[in-house]
């Protein structure tokens, strides 16, 4: 007996209901962004990975998955090397390329590539899938859908706040209520010069990114382990501790950056931020949390984190501001800010609350019973009609069984059926039947498609 098939672990196959789900989210944050001005690219699903390499930190650059190159590639391989079975040394030889980890490092590419093209700033989104060599577990996946909207060539904090107020608007069409958490890696940078470590800055933010997984204790022992003296983790305690209100915490904050040039530059651009959007008003809770690194390196100013409030579940958008991200490709000067909005995790979150409207599962309006050949070929007339005026119609396509294809409406959850026979083509009319309550009319059409536009 042949073994079932299964997929790779991390990923998943989606049915025609999950995947008018999924197209709703999809088609909600489409039109959030083409509603604030976002224009959208799309970039191959694999770069080079001279391209990937070293944009994620080595924790990311270890999550890269690597195509293997076709042909040959043993050939440029000595015996040596073969037998010393060094995984990363021999990837680095038979693989030049690498699936997308995000698309924010393909976008910085495409702006290169094409900048003569462009237009600055440029407000661009994609979504498209990525896919990282991670663990599976709840709420992350080795293959997922990514929403971007970034806008590089332009360093105005006005950016951010539309981005705040684009994930307040996504958020609120959905339905879902989220805590909006800010932070700015300059005053990360300025924690680390003020501690004494400023060399330190990426161990740093990379243990206390990971505050919410493994506790104050476990930041701690990270922090010692990667080499930074009791003394500097002493002074850094009261930081990640801080409470208060965003001004109180902001407050806190300034007076330990006072004299630091870049944590005071931090501190005056989250200032800014949290006062204009006061002023402007979000439904979503915007909160300064200083314990809020993410991890990717390329961040250089202001960083965003949005967590769902009703359900446990990981971080649902991200983003932040890069002022560097196009330097690594030539083309220095160029400073960005976007966010992303994972869709797999916003997924799993509507799945649990069932948010998602009734008329978002789509699905046939109408299927017309198929009696024969003669039957069929007026019934195609009719569905013909129905198309013409946007409504989602089908014929069955055999004349098998009134019962068989009663069932096959049912199991697609289709709330009309229209049966035509003889009389009825005569007449010029339908009997349409109310799947749900059973009850059966005759009508014109006119009257058939009046019906299922209500």
């Amino acid at each position: 007996m042949a073994a079932k098939p299964s997929i790779p672990k991390g990923t998943r196959d989606f049915s025609p209901i999950e995947m008018s789900k999924r197209n709703y989210i999809f088609n909600t944050i489409r039109e959030a962004f083409h509603l604030f001005g976002f224009q959208q690219i799309e970039t191959p699903s694999m770069e080079n990975l001279s391209t990937l390499m070293g944009k994620y930190g080595e924790e990311g650059d270890k999550l890269l998955f690597k195509i293997q190159n076709s042909g040959d590639y043993f050939s440029a391989l000595t015996d040596e090397e073969l037998l010393s079975r060094n995984a990363a040394k021999l990837a680095s030889k038979f693989c030049e390329k690498g699936l997308r980890y995000d698309l924010t490092v393909p976008f910085a590419r495409y702006v290169v590539m094409h900048r003569d093209e462009l237009t600055f700033p440029f407000k661009r989104y994609q979504i498209q899938p990525v896919w990282r060599a991670d663990r599976p577990q709840k709420g992350r996946y080795r293959e997922f859908y990514q929403c971007d909207a970034d806008v590089i060539g332009n360093n105005s904090l006005i950016n951010e706040v539309e981005l705040i107020q684009l994930i307040d608007h996504v958020f609120g069409k959905l339905g879902i209520r989220v805590a909006v958490k800010l932070n700015n890696r300059k005053i990360l940078a300025g924690i680390a010069e003020v501690i004494g470590e400023p060399d330190k800055i990426i161990d740093i933010t990379v243990a206390i990114d990971k505050l919410d997984k493994i506790g104050l204790d476990g930041v701690i022992a990270e922090l010692k382990q990667k080499g930074i003296g009791n003394e500097a983790v002493e002074k850094l305690l009261p930081i990640l501790q801080a409470q208060g209100n965003n001004s109180e915490k902001l407050g806190t904050i300034a007076e330990v950056l006072a004299g630091n040039a870049t944590g005071e530059k931090g501190v005056e651009e989250t200032r800014f931020i949290l006062e204009t959007i006061e002023k402007l008003g979000i439904n979503s809770s915007l909160e300064l949390d200083l314990t809020l690194a993410r991890g990717l390196n390329y961040y250089t100013g202001a960083i965003l984190e949005v967590k769902a409030l009703d359900v446990a579940i990981g971080s649902i958008s991200g983003g932040g501001r890069y002022d560097n991200l196009t330097g690594v490709f030539g083309m220095e000067g160029v400073s960005g800010v976007g966010i992303s909005f994972g869709a797999d995790r916003i997924y799993d979150v509507m799945n649990q609350l069932d948010l998602y409207p009734k008329d978002s599962i789509l699905n046939t309006k109408v299927m017309f019973v198929n009696f024969g050949e003669k039957e069929a070929l007026y019934s195609l007339g009719l569905v013909a009609r129905l198309r013409a005026a946007d409504i989602s119609a089908e014929l069955y396509p055999g004349s098998d069984k009134m019962k068989k294809q009663m069932g096959y409406a049912n199991n697609h959850n289709i709330p009309y059926v229209a049966i035509i026979g003889e009389t009825e083509m005569s007449n010029g009319t339908i009997a349409v039947k109310n799947m749900a309550s059973g009850e059966q009319n005759i009508m014109s059409i006119d009257e058939l498609i009046t019906l299922l536009k209500k």
